[in-house]
């Protein structure tokens, strides 16, 4: 398999891969004051009770090293956070700086002044210490990576051995059927969302084409595999609008 054969898509658009970086840090840019409330009004609510089946299967403990990548507005680190205790090691990383802004600021106004360290950085490109991180997780980022493989490498290298890789990530439904309603709310009714609520249609319309572009669940856990995590695999969430990834650095 050819190698971040996403890297000349941005959205349904072909683009050089450089250029596909700069895009989606400028789709970022414009969505972040917007962002937590639109995943609400996307998924009708859904993606919270998606992030909480991902703590749980995580089950996050005070003593681990917590990396979350394209984690900037801190929605996972927050449950992180909840569920590990106050002495958790919990790193944020996020390739736009008003992400983190949006992050660091919801984190202050619940009190947090200190429990996390945010960082600007690439998920292709970590500035992160190799075999320092006991859990990495990345919700909802991935398919925005211009390399998907360099991310998963980098993902390997930052863990240490025993270190554990989760991935939340809008998927691929099976079901032919809702596959076509899933399709049809997509394209029709996320953009105009978008236009009402953030002013950008446009920012809207490449999220939902980003979707199409991502790997199959298979593909990704075969890319995975290729990465050298152990015991690859899915479970699919709302018939496979969504999907948790997991990997195993032995």
């Amino acid at each position: 398999m050819m190698q971040n054969p996403e890297s000349k898509w941005f959205g349904e658009r072909e683009v050089e891969a450089d250029e596909k970086t700069r895009l989606v840090r400028g789709v970022f840019d414009s969505v972040a004051p917007k962002y937590d409330l639109m995943n609400d009004l996307m998924s009708g609510g859904i993606h919270r009770l998606w992030k909480d089946r991902l703590i749980r299967m995580i089950r996050p403990k005070p003593q681990d090293h917590h990396l979350d990548v394209a984690g900037g507005t801190g929605d996972i680190a927050f449950r992180i956070r909840k569920e590990a205790g106050p002495y958790a090691g919990i790193t944020i990383c996020d390739l736009d700086e008003n992400m983190l802004n949006v992050g660091r600021d919801r984190a202050i106004n619940r009190g947090w002044l200190d429990d996390f360290n945010w960082v600007t950085g690439n998920a292709e490109a970590l500035p992160v210490a190799s075999e320092s991180v006991d859990v990495y997780t990345i919700a909802f980022g991935l398919r925005n990576v211009t390399r998907i493989d360099d991310a998963l490498n980098e993902a390997y290298r930052v863990l240490k051995p025993g270190g554990r890789f989760f991935c939340l990530e809008f998927s691929h439904v099976d079901e032919p059927f809702l596959a076509r309603v899933y399709d049809g709310y997509s394209y029709t009714v996320i953009p105009r969302i978008g236009q009402m609520v953030a002013q950008d249609r446009d920012s809207y319309q490449y999220l939902v084409e980003s979707i199409r572009k991502f790997p199959t669940q298979k593909q990704l856990a075969q890319r995975m595999k290729a990465a050298g995590f152990d015991y690859a695999r899915f479970t699919n969430l709302s018939f496979g609008i969504a999907a948790i990834h997991q990997g195993f650095k032995a």
